[in-house]
């Protein structure tokens, strides 16, 4: 009660000081400057009292601020004599100014000097009372279950909340998982969530929040529970088996009410765990959230990063820009750092608080020098930020090829679709896994679980993933990019192992052009140039190079020189990302690399390469895609199975302007793979197709025009897989089709034009296994099941989408 009393004085005697000196100070021209300062520096103060009265009404202890309410009342009586001074003492005023300069002093001395001390000394008590408190409840070592305070300020997060509320309302979904990359936000949605009315009221005493992080301790967070139920605690559990246990009697025991048990930053290999926790009990609920997808549970929802405008929002009240400010940089200047943040909460905060009150100048150097280290990350405000990310990077050692195949992300542009077919193309070689593919989407799956990437595919049976998949892509967030390139980028340039490159302009990195240049031992290069640039390359020495990554945006573009002495080169990919097809000159390069086995071009003009077509003699794999192949293969001036005498596979993929298949390429005789998708136009395959002895896979997807297959087709005695999905003008199947005896599969789901009875042969494809079409086309294949005993017709709906299509193309 005395401290209670001893507050409210204080903070009556500031108020009285703080009025008659701010109601004096433009009454009279006595003391104007002293007056001034002193309302200024009262003004200031009035917030520190505040806390002040505050802490000691808490603690308990008056005695300690009497000494700072006498000096208040002592000022405004000397404020009140001085201001009454009369015109015969005015030659006394410079002895009364230094007594209310006296009084400013002293009241500054003791905010500097005397509240710092108590201050100091109020934490010490303070840290004493709770650590004695902790010792006398064994709480050392223990984490709380109370719902931790959510940020003051929250923007963007009310649909996820909705989003989330509609989730755990289904009574199917017991236990949900909250999944998103590090930073996006998804321990405030949880706290939001728990202060909701509606979840209060339906949870009401029994939320149980915990923070599962690496290494969760089981016996501690049931202990906690049975805290907060004011149950019993349990000296000691004699395993966690016997935790869990007598945690599933302690809910039975509380009559079927609602309970909601939220495991906040969950990490991967804790699964296990989280089964433990998963109890049949009715009105039961689970939440956990984690930057892991965890595939094993089938109810997840994803939270995004936040949109434009949310960002914008949150970054400004970071950065404290509001209408009235002294200084509010450009605009430009603060949509360009906003968009880097990718829409991440955490690194809006971090940068928005890193910028706040600085000058434009230096907000544009920091612009400049996140531009030069290609990530804002690399700025030494981000630390936080970039420990947050990392985080996600958390590998077992056999993961670690995970986490490989995650940092090669960051050799393809932002905001651009990443092909699966060239991720399959680099993998395969840099880390010797299987070339059908299997093995890299596996890897890809565990990339999206961990919401580093998002992963989207159009068919799932994976013994033909490198079959099906050139319209398969991955999508990755611009700051994730960022992490991968950054921590890609933490040895000198000569000593790392993935050199990624981007290119503005014409502006070569500083270490590019330095004339005494060391060779790098770089075995992943990735350079990617945006649509100013002239192709003027300086030399590099990359020897040790074995994937090489060009990415650019020009109508022409120029393989640099430095390929040609790129000896150990086996994967060479080449992405237009402009609006045109591009010229693509030097390809002459390739024929000195003896090791090149896989090319893979996008968007570029074809009939120019093959004019003067190079021998390729270790080439075993090209890949076209969306590009302009017109009369390449005809114009060769020589054999295209002379200069592609290894070549097992190639795929066209989206190329408009192909209307037949060259002859010239059914004289390769070792070809395995020749998958066409997408061409409307092809109308015809060649008789020629005969020599294809050794082709097991033929795949014409979606090619509309195709009319008929010819009846040569029937000779691949090899062909094991055959896909004309989507052959819309393919009225019949050849006449002598049964001979294919060792076709396995056979695709053929949107085939419209195939109404009539198949031809008596397909009685004869005793090795065929599956059939996967529609409806229409599986009533076809009834009679040929009473024959084929071990055929399975699997009717496929159809998925009518452009996802393929690039990202500028809508």
């Amino acid at each position: 009660m005395a401290a209670a009393l001893e507050g409210a004085a204080l903070g009556k005697a500031v108020s009285a000081l703080f009025e008659i000196v701010k109601d004096v100070t433009g009454n009279t021209l006595k003391f104007g400057d002293v007056l001034e300062r002193l309302e200024s520096t009262l003004g200031r103060l009035k917030g520190v009292v505040e806390d002040i009265e505050r802490s000691h009404r808490e603690m308990g202890r008056p005695d300690e601020i009497s000494a700072l309410i006498k000096q208040m009342k002592k000022g405004e009586d000397r404020v009140k004599k001085y201001s009454k001074l009369q015109w015969w003492k005015y030659p006394m005023r410079s002895h009364y100014t230094s007594k209310l300069c006296k009084l400013e002093d002293d009241l500054i001395r003791f905010f500097q000097l005397d509240v710092t001390a108590l201050t100091y000394r109020s934490v010490s008590k303070t840290w004493n009372v709770v650590s004695d408190t902790l010792a006398r409840k064994n709480l050392a070592c223990v984490g709380s279950c109370a719902v931790p305070e959510p940020p003051d300020f929250i923007v963007g997060l009310d649909v996820p909340l909705e989003e989330l509320k509609m989730r755990l309302r289904k009574e199917e979904e017991s236990m949900l998982v909250l999944t998103a990359p590090g930073g996006c936000g998804k321990t405030t949605l949880v706290t939001m969530l728990c202060r909701d009315q509606e979840i209060k009221g339906k949870y009401e005493g029994n939320i149980f929040f915990f923070t599962f992080s690496k290494s969760p301790n089981v016996k501690v967070i049931v202990q906690e529970i049975f805290r907060k139920k004011k149950e019993q605690v349990p000296q000691e559990f004699s395993s966690d088996e016997d935790a869990i246990s007598q945690l599933k009697q302690l809910l039975n025991r509380m009559e079927q009410k609602p309970i909601l048990l939220i495991l906040d930053d969950v990490w991967s290999g804790s699964e296990s765990l989280l089964d433990n926790f998963a109890f049949h009990i009715p009105n039961y609920k689970i939440l956990v959230t984690s930057r892991n997808a965890f595939p094993r549970f089938p109810f997840r929802y994803n939270l995004e990063p936040l949109n434009g405008k949310a960002a914008m929002k949150l970054f400004r009240h970071s950065a404290n820009l509001k209408d009235g400010n002294s200084f509010i940089p450009s605009e430009d200047i603060v949509e360009k750092i906003v968009k880097d943040c990718g829409g991440f909460p955490l690194a809006l905060k971090v940068i928005g608080r890193s910028l706040c009150g600085q000058s434009e100048m230096v907000w544009r150097s920091r612009v400049m020098e996140w531009s030069n280290d290609h990530s804002i990350l690399a700025s030494s405000t981000s630390s936080d930020l970039l420990v947050c990310l990392q985080k996600s990077l958390d590998f077992k050692d056999k993961e670690i090829i995970i986490k490989k195949c995650f940092l090669d992300l960051g050799s393809f542009p932002e905001d651009q679709r990443i092909r699966v077919a060239a991720l399959i193309d680099m993998w395969s070689e840099l880390y010797e896994l299987d070339e059908d593919g299997i093995q890299a989407m596996a890897n890809l799956y565990e990339i999206t679980y961990r919401n580093l990437a998002s992963l989207r595919v159009t068919r799932n049976d994976a013994s033909e993933v490198g079959i099906y998949c050139s319209e398969d892509y991955v999508l990755q967030h611009d700051l994730l990019r960022e992490l991968a390139i950054h921590q890609s980028s933490q040895e000198p340039i000569e000593q790392r192992k993935r050199l990624i490159v981007d290119i503005s302009e014409n502006k070569l990195p500083k270490w590019w052009k330095e004339s005494r240049q060391q060779p790098i031992s770089a075995q992943l290069l990735s350079i990617s140039t945006d649509d100013k640039f002239s192709s003027s390359w300086c030399n590099i020495q990359a020897s040790e190079v074995e994937v090489l990554v060009l990415n650019f945006q020009t109508k022409n573009y120029t393989l640099p020189k430095f390929v040609e002495k790129m000896d150990k080169l086996k994967v060479l990919i080449v992405t237009n990302y402009g609006y045109f097809h591009a010229e693509l000159d030097n390809f002459q390069l390739l024929g000195s690399l003896s090791y090149l086995k896989k090319i893979r071009l996008e968007k570029v003009s074809i009939a120019s390469l093959f004019k003067s077509l190079v021998e390729l003699k270790s080439l075993e794999k090209i890949s076209i895609f969306m590009c302009n192949i017109g009369q390449a293969f005809r114009a060769c001036t020589i054999q295209v199975s002379d200069a592609l005498r290894n070549l097992k596979e190639i795929t066209i993929d989206c190329c408009i302007d192909l209307t037949e298949l060259p002859a010239g390429l059914c004289d390769i005789g070792c070809l395995k793979k020749l998958g066409i998708t997408d061409c409307h136009k092809l109308s015809a395959l060649p008789e020629e197709i005969v020599k294809l002895v050794n082709l097991e896979v033929l795949g014409l997807k979606s090619c509309t025009d195709l009319a008929q297959l010819p009846e040569s087709i029937t000779s691949l005695n090899k062909l094991s897989i055959l896909d004309i999905s989507d052959c819309l003008s393919i009225r019949k199947l050849p006449k002598h089709i049964g001979e294919l005896h060792n076709l396995k599969k056979l695709h053929m789901e949107g085939c419209l034009r195939l109404r009539n009875h198949f031809p008596p042969s397909t009685w004869d494809l005793d090795q065929l296994e599956l059939v996967t079409c529609d409806e229409e086309r599986a009533k076809l294949w009834e009679p040929v099941k009473d024959f084929l005993t071990n055929l399975q017709v699997e009717v496929v709906g159809k998925d009518n989408n452009l996802n393929w299509l690039p990202l500028q193309d809508f």
